[in-house]
């Protein structure tokens, strides 16, 4: 159109030109109809679905997929967009692609979600050309969803088929060399180089008239809770998700191995006011109702009332349990004012309280000091990482285990230390 208005200027000042203007701009339009034509001919040209899984894991790669199909008898040029929920402001989920005639493809593009909750998908438009490519028609697919993000049950099922197969020290779970035995016994086998001499049993030995030895499993059945901070100090961001969600991850995917293990899983979560409880249990349903719970939990930004925490542990819990406390600490004065009654508590049960280490004050600690401001920084940061090991010493001298642990290392972490308490038989 901009070289026909040029051709028309053109002509004013050579004559010559002639009916050239007028014959290319009757081009463009004949052009013009002919695209519109063969565009709009027919009503549905182009069909366009999404494919969502029924739910997002939070924190992970979530695989979503459009799939798209010409019914047009020509090669067309497609532009597809996907109203994507606002939570990930993004505007350019925009793809572009070639379908020849009656062709189908399926494109498939990754979410990430930060935040548990609904997120809602809009319409997806799709623009296509002809090979003319003087405009483009519009299809709009009206595809409202609602899609629920849950934690991160894909992590969960990661870790849960490592703990079936026995493979999980090939994603950093540690091998726990079990000292001694437990008394629950499995079965009758043949004695293999390597048995404990003491677990002959001579009563079998003289019936097979070979060597039987007995075997003994874990102990099962044992009682493991996590215990969730939801106060002020959990709301701190690592990498987009929140300390809460790290450690909603985390205990989604102990309660899974452990109800593998055959112990019961139970929930509790606390801030000022008492929050979610679920009593320890094995029974298939089990999961699903501590990730109903966990779905809905979200942060308060008030101090943990420990006192509250106490009196819910004693009235729920009746016999000797695992308790894992994720919560946090930054100073020696914050764990002073819990300590009374974590200490209470590790007097009925095996308490494990799980913090975080700091990673931004870390980075700050290593960096070179290049003025005085730099090394006050420095050394600000150095203080502080030293009393997040001051309070790891504190909880030991009074009986309470740790961890300290980096966000992204919590899963692993805190498996190793369930399976090694359990190698151990310390419950």
């Amino acid at each position: 159109m901009f070289l026909a208005a040029v051709l028309f200027l053109c002509s004013f000042f050579f004559p010559w030109l002639g009916n050239v203007p007028v014959i290319f701009f009757g081009v463009i339009i004949v052009l013009l109809f002919i695209d519109i034509w063969i565009l709009y001919r027919q009503p549905k040209g182009i069909f366009a679905r999404r494919n969502t899984p029924e739910r997002l894991s939070n924190g992970d790669d979530n695989e979503i997929g459009i799939y798209i199909e010409s019914f047009y008898n020509f090669k067309v040029e497609i532009g597809i967009i996907d109203e994507i929920p606002h939570q990930f402001q993004k505007r350019d989920v925009w793809f572009k692609t070639n379908l020849e005639p009656r062709q189908h493809k399926l494109l498939n593009y990754i979410l990430k979600p930060t935040k548990r909750g609904e997120y809602e998908f809009g319409a997806v438009r799709v623009y296509v050309r002809s090979a003319i490519s003087l405009i483009q028609r519009r299809y709009n697919f009206e595809q409202p969803q609602a899609l629920p993000v849950y934690p991160s049950f894909l992590q969960m099922r990661k870790y849960e088929l490592m703990a079936i197969s026995n493979h999980l020290n090939e994603i950093g779970i540690k091998k726990i060399r079990r000292l001694g035995h437990s008394m629950e016994f499995e079965q009758i086998k043949n004695y293999v180089p390597g048995d404990d001499f003491r677990t002959v049993n001579w009563k079998a030995t003289a019936r097979h008239s070979s060597l039987m030895v007995n075997n003994y499993t874990e102990e099962k059945s044992q009682q493991v809770y996590c215990v969730i901070d939801k106060s002020r100090v959990m709301k701190m961001p690592f990498e987009g998700l929140s300390l809460l969600d790290y450690a909603i991850n985390a205990s989604l995917v102990l309660s899974s191995v452990a109800l593998i293990k055959q112990d019961k899983a139970g929930l509790i979560t606390i801030s000022d006011k008492k929050g979610a409880t679920i009593a320890a249990d094995r029974r298939p349903t089990q999961l699903n109702k501590i990730m109903e719970v966990l779905y809905k939990e979200k942060t308060r930004y008030m101090e943990t009332n420990m006192e509250l925490l106490y009196t819910t542990v004693r009235n729920t819990i009746k016999q000797r349990s695992l308790l894992l406390f994720f919560t946090n600490f930054e100073s020696l004065s914050a764990l002073e004012r819990q300590l009374p009654f974590l200490k209470r508590i590790a007097k009925f049960h095996l308490l494990i309280v799980v913090f975080f280490e700091n990673t931004e004050l870390k980075k700050l600690s290593n960096a070179d000091a290049s003025d005085v401001e730099g090394i006050y920084i420095k050394t600000v940061a150095e203080k502080l990482i030293y009393e997040k090991k001051m309070i790891v010493k504190e909880l030991n001298r009074h009986g309470i285990k740790s961890i300290l642990t980096t966000p992204q290392n919590l899963t692993v972490n805190t498996i190793n230390r369930y399976l090694q308490i359990k190698a151990r038989q310390q419950i």
